[in-house]
């Protein structure tokens, strides 16, 4: 039942999302019809105003922003981290499971879930939670993108220029910034042994770059900003990332020598 209410709950976000991702180049006001753009969009316009005018210039107050929404998604996103590395210390245990319970009859493969539940609850592991911290950022994330492009096309926003940069047109060199510096955040994260997640340290780096090439340089900002609180939380998090535990390094076959 919990599962069901697990699909419900992520059908109706992804519903939610893909109703707004429709709009992102219309212009955005206070009138503006939809439950993303009452309660998401327009409210994160209203900030990024707020701050702008405050501070003196757009760029400013997106920055603000983005750091403001990413301070106050930090407690999920450490609980996220918890949650993936008590898993990952559950994983020889549960491969022992899978052995045990190889045999893929309806009985044996029932005995496994039962005796897999026992062992998170037992260790005081959710599986959910991992998710859920996804979940409840990624509107809020996206969102902050939909905000700065719909401001874009709305001929009451001037977003003007940060530095030498206009935040209206594309900027080479903030895309390539938030490039590399999405490269880095991948970089000080958690060890990675699956080649094809090994792969995305290349291809998402890569992608910010194409989007950042085409996309208004305020978006480009918001990356660079976002990247960079990124690489701080993740030192923060992981400690010294750069240097990796040897628990974190890709299992050697054959054993350890003595």
């Amino acid at each position: 039942m919990k599962k069901k209410y697990w699909i419900l709950l992520t059908l109706s976000i992804a519903t939610i999302l893909l109703s707004g991702c429709t709009e992102y180049r219309e212009p955005i006001s206070e009138d503006s019809e939809g439950f993303w753009n009452q309660f998401i969009v327009w409210p994160i316009v209203s900030i990024i105003k707020y701050f702008s005018d405050l501070l003196g210039s757009y760029g400013l107050g997106i920055i603000a922003v983005t750091i403001i929404i990413r301070l106050a998604i930090l407690p999920l996103t450490i609980k996220q981290v918890q949650s993936s590395k008590k898993m990952q210390e559950l994983q020889p245990k549960m491969q022992e499971l899978q052995k045990k319970y190889s045999s893929k009859d309806a009985v044996t493969q029932q005995k496994y879930q039962q005796e897999l539940m026992e062992l998170m609850k037992t260790s005081g592991v959710n599986p959910m939670m991992g998710c859920l911290p996804a979940l409840i950022q990624m509107p809020i994330i996206i969102g902050l993108y939909h905000a700065i492009s719909r401001m874009n096309v709305t001929p009451e926003f001037e977003l003007g220029t940060f530095l030498v940069f206009p935040l209206a047109e594309p900027s080479i060199v903030l895309a390539i910034a938030a490039g590399v510096i999405q490269y880095i955040v991948l970089m000080t994260g958690p060890a990675v042994d699956n080649p094809q997640m090994k792969m995305m340290l290349y291809i998402m780096p890569l992608m910010i770059i194409g989007f950042g090439m085409a996309l208004p340089a305020a978006l480009s900002l918001y990356w660079v900003v976002g990247n960079i609180i990124s690489v701080v939380q993740n030192i923060f998090i992981y400690k010294k990332p750069w240097e990796k535990k040897e628990s974190e390094k890709p299992a050697t076959t054959g054993g350890a020598k003595k």
